[in-house]
Order: C-alpha cells, then sequence, then structure tokens
C-alpha cells in the first residue's frame, strides 16, 4: 500500500527504494544553503554589473529561480557549483505566473525589481503546502518604503509612489521576524533614499548572507543578525564574487540520521555557531558531538526522548522539525514536539504512525512515547522536510521501504540519496514506466483522533 494524500495531481515516476536498519559511516560533504542561493540570486538583479556565486547547489529551486531570471532578460553560465550573473540585459520587470508558481522564493525579486526600476509586478508566491505563509509584512513594509501596491488577478503589482522613481528610507517594525519580508525589505531598502531601519528584523544566517553580500557590493547595511537592522541607501551597487555559506539544514538532517541509526559520522564544511541549536538537542538526548574547525563529528547509541519547540533563529529550525520527530520515535522514554512556524507542518505524523510510532498530535504538538522498531513502509513525502523525515524513517525502519514525491526532496537536498549511499545505506533511486493518482492512494485511517489529518 502507498500513504499519501488526497488530491487530483500525479506522482513523480520515481522513488527511493530503502533496506532499513541501516548504519552510517563516513565523511559528508555538505553542499551550499538552498535558501541563501535563492535569495542571492535575486539579490543579483540590485546591480548592473557581473556576480559571480560559488558553492550554489544544483537544485530543481535553484533551477527553477534561474529561468525566472533568463526570463526577466539575465544572462548565466554555471560552471559546476560556480554561476556567472550578467543582469545587464534586464529587459522585463514581470515575472511570469507559469516559472513562480511552484517557488516562493520568487517573491523576494519584488523589491530588487522595485528599488531599481521604480515598479515591479509578481505573482502571489508558491512553494510547499506547509501552513498559511502571507505576505503582508512583505507588502507593508514596501509601502512604508514609498511604494503603491495593489493586488489583482493574484498579481502585486507595486510601483514607486507619485512621480519618484526611488524609494525612501523610513522606520519598519514587522509583525514578526518573517525572513522573507526581511529580505525583501533589506533588498529595496539598500537602493533607496535615505536611512531604513527593521526591527524585530530575522537573524537567520541565510539573512545574514545576504547582507554580507550586498556589503561586498557596495551596500551599507548594519547589524545583520540582530533584532535591528539598519540600512543606508546608496545610489548604485557593482558586482562581486561570492560564496554561498553552507547548508546548515541539510547537515542537521544527517547528523539526525546519525542519531538515529546508532551510527558515526563527521560532516563538513559547516559554520558550527548555525547548527548549535540542533547539536545541543542531540547532545541531550545522548550524543557525542564533537566540534573541530568547520567540521562536526557525532557518535550515537542510545537516545532518549528530549522536547523540542520551534523557533526563528537562534531556536531550532523548522526545517529540521519533521526529522527531529522521527528520531524521536525511536528514543527512549517520552518526548513533546511543538511547532510554532508553519500551522500544517505535522503532515508526517500520520505516515509515522502508520509505520508503528505512538504519536498523539493536538494541533500542532506532538505527544511521542518511543518504540523499539518501525516497520517499512511505501510513502509519500508531502512538502521537502517531510520527505527527508520519511527516508530517515526508512533507514531506521524494519524491513524496505519506498518513499515517493521526490519533486520535494530534490527542490532542498543536492544528491541526497548518492551521499546516503557513501555512508553505506542501501539506498536506490527507482524509476517507474507508470505514474500513480495521489487519490487512489488516500491514507486509511485507523482512529478517530487522525481522521482529519492528511499528508497534504
Amino acid at each position: 500500500m502507498i500513504c499519501g494524500s488526497k488530491t487530483k495531481s500525479y506522482l513523480k515516476s520515481q522513488n527511493l527504494k530503502i533496506l532499513g536498519q541501516g548504519k552510517l559511516n563516513g565523511i559528508v560533504e555538505i553542499s551550499g544553503a538552498k535558501n541563501s542561493a535563492l535569495v542571492l540570486l535575486a539579490s543579483s538583479l540590485l546591480t548592473n554589473e557581473k556576480i559571480i556565486l560559488e558553492n550554489v547547489p544544483f537544485l530543481t529551486d535553484i533551477e527553477k529561480m534561474g529561468n525566472i531570471l533568463k526570463n526577466l532578460g539575465v544572462n548565466l553560465v554555471r560552471k559546476n557549483n560556480q554561476l556567472e550573473i550578467d543582469p545587464t540585459t534586464i529587459s522585463i520587470k514581470e515575472l511570469p505566473y507559469e516559472l513562480v508558481k511552484g517557488l516562493r522564493a520568487s517573491f523576494f525579486c519584488i523589491g530588487a525589481l522595485l528599488t531599481k526600476f521604480g515598479e515591479a509586478q509578481v505573482p502571489l508566491p508558491g512553494g510547499c503546502n506547509i501552513g498559511s505563509r502571507p505576505i503582508d509584512e512583505h507588502i507593508n513594509g514596501l509601502i512604508a518604503l514609498g511604494a503603491d501596491i495593489i493586488i489583482e488577478e493574484g498579481i502585486v503589482k507595486a510601483k514607486t509612489r507619485g512621480n519618484k522613481n526611488r524609494l525612501h528610507g523610513t522606520h519598519i517594525k514587522l509583525n514578526c521576524p518573517s525572513v522573507g519580508a526581511t529580505e525583501t525589505l533589506i533588498m529595496a531598502a539598500s537602493l533607496a533614499k535615505g536611512r531604513t531601519t527593521i526591527e524585530n528584523a530575522a537573524r537567520e544566517p541565510e539573512v545574514q548572507d545576504l547582507c554580507q553580500m550586498l556589503n561586498k557590493m557596495g551596500a551599507k547595511i548594519y547589524d545583520s543578525g540582530k533584532e535591528t537592522i539598519i540600512i543606508d541607501g546608496v545610489n548604485k551597487l557593482g558586482g562581486c564574487t561570492h560564496k554561498v555559506i553552507p547548508d546548515r539544514i541539510e547537515a542537521g538532517t544527517f547528523l539526525i540520521a546519525a542519531a538515529a541509526t546508532s551510527s558515526s559520522i563527521t560532516i563538513s564544511p559547516v559554520i558550527p555557531h548555525h547548527l548549535e541549536a540542533v547539536t545541543n538537542k542531540l547532545q541531550e538526548s545522548g550524543s557525542k558531538v564533537t566540534i573541530k574547525g568547520n567540521s562536526i563529528s557525532i557518535k550515537s547509541k542510545e537516545i532518549k526522548g528530549v522536547d523540542i519547540e520551534t523557533a526563528p533563529f537562534p531556536g531550532f529550525p523548522t526545517d529540521l522539525q519533521a526529522p527531529f520527530t522521527t528520531l524521536m520515535t525511536i528514543a527512549n522514554g517520552e518526548s513533546k514536539i511543538t511547532e510554532t512556524i508553519f500551522e500544517n507542518r505535522m503532515n508526517h505524523i500520520y505516515l509515522l504512525n502508520e509505520m508503528g510510532a505512538r504519536i498523539k498530535l493536538n494541533k500542532n504538538v506532538a505527544h511521542i512515547k518511543g518504540v523499539k522498531t518501525i516497520k517499512g513502509m511505501n510513502l509519500v513525502g508531502s512538502d521537502l522536510r517531510s520527505s527527508a523525515a520519511l527516508i530517515i524513517a526508512g533507514i531506521i525502519a524494519k524491513g524496505s521501504s519506498k518513499i515517493y514525491g521526490l519533486e520535494h526532496l530534490d527542490r532542498g537536498y543536492e544528491n541526497f540519496e548518492l551521499k546516503l549511499k557513501k555512508l553505506g545505506i542501501k539506498i536506490t533511486r527507482e524509476v517507474s514506466k507508470s505514474t500513480f493518482e495521489k487519490n487512489e492512494y488516500k491514507i486509511k485511517t485507523k482512529s478517530e483522533k487522525f481522521s482529519k489529518l492528511e499528508a497534504a
């Protein structure tokens, strides 16, 4: 049986076949951060000079953003993990719906296009179905910077107010520390006239990476990584060469996989303080974590249950909640997982229960009683991080599993199964000649409590 969600879309004709109860051993090379690379690509629109981005991962999301830039007239040349971006030929200020519908990060382009050209048209964003992610903070901030904005038929149309061709500095206080809104407004403010302060700004490493690159380009941004960011607008930005930071979410996923399989691995390169919330919880749950330079080693045996609550950086990242939940299914004792960022990010819970986990879900709080083992199954990942969680579940399970929905996984993990195979996991990507309609494989509920929970 394939467990998945009720929808009229079709499964990709690929799956990962995993032989369970495997062990990881060796060194993992961590790729560049997807969430950083996406916004850095958008920020290249702010200049008329060439940008060279290094350590760019091969991902479908990166390919989508590249196609968006090409549609605007940007010239892109890829050499392995390096992208040469030439924005001097930009000819369009509108993003087409067919290119942006599946990529939420495409909306970041609005800040760059608006502040550079005085106008922009961007469709409302798409991406993983993990809950409501409103763009109110983006819109309100751009209005405060001097934009007139209307939304018609799903298109956000922005234009600098009156006859002015330039946004103006202002004070913005975000209602919540939204990463996307912080990044959009930093880009918009970088070429605005005067000083902008963003209060209650996101502090994530990806925001800091954006500020670092913009400053290389000639921006004047201060206090990135703090709750209040100050931007003094400049007249123009130049080109630069910049290396994308390592992906802390990929790094955390491999650390959690090692803990779940009582394994020993080393991950590198990483920026260890980006992972403190994760490594602290792994140590609390029984793993030995050793940090040396830009590498982290983990050695795990028995795991005990611990509680986590997701929070903006430097708290425990929501993107690692699903993998950590999988770890807790086989931990000794009880644990509680609280998701505070996205209301629909517990879609993996029912699938883990199908595998034999003992999890009770009350809204966005999962109460877990650890079990000795879970059983392999055929499962459909419903979003990027739940797909990674199910793969970890397949690795620790008794028997074999097949994980479908790889279109999600390929958005955010570069060569995931190849890296796992190198570490000793028996995992193979299979290609099927046929496709399966998802609503043929609606989850069969085993309890009334979960009857309304779907992995959508």
